[in-house]
């Protein structure tokens, strides 16, 4: 199966530095064009799947990809319990919460568990398909590290550098 995966369009919390989390979160005007964007640069697709938090819907509904488009709570960003909405800061260094959870949320092992699970349903049901997925910096990790084996305390702390999507063999 091809993977595509794309992170939401930037929020309004992205451009105010602040962690949303579980928080729903909403696009902001860059947002909006950028999902514009991603559905015009994905446009062969077989399905999309996205988190079921408000940003990613909204993406995907703004990129109008002519294909099934379903939500899974497993694509969900990382719950960062207590700090959910906070400044983005507040969150550093996000690789202590590699195997232990942020305060009253989950640690990102447990992201990658879930984006496993999602990805093992996935799998048979798209053999040798092209799956857009739209989600969270958290799940792109989750990815990267079952993809190739990255170690997920250097992906957590590696610098988050904005790209037209990432593609993989899964």
């Amino acid at each position: 199966m091809k993977l595509i995966y794309e992170t939401h369009s930037t929020t309004l919390d992205n451009e105010r530095g602040v962690a949303t989390g579980w928080l729903p979160g909403e696009l902001s005007a860059a947002g909006e064009r950028e999902s514009v964007e991603l559905g015009q640069r994905r446009r062969e697709v077989d399905a999309v799947f996205s988190s079921d938090l408000r940003r990613a819907i909204h993406t995907v509904e703004l990129a109008a990809i002519d294909a099934p488009r379903f939500q899974d709570w497993r694509l969900r960003e990382c719950n960062y319990g207590d700090l959910n909405g906070a400044p983005r800061e507040r969150l550093e260094p996000r690789r202590r919460y590699v195997d232990a959870p942020f305060p009253g949320g989950q640690s990102y092992r447990q992201v990658l568990d879930l984006t496993r699970s999602f990805l093992n349903d996935l799998k048979p049901l798209y053999a040798g398909r092209t799956v857009l997925l739209v989600a969270h910096s958290a799940n792109r990790w989750a990815i990267q590290h079952l993809v190739d084996g990255t170690p997920l305390e250097a992906l957590v702390d590696a610098p988050f550098n904005w790209q037209p999507g990432w593609e993989y063999e899964v």
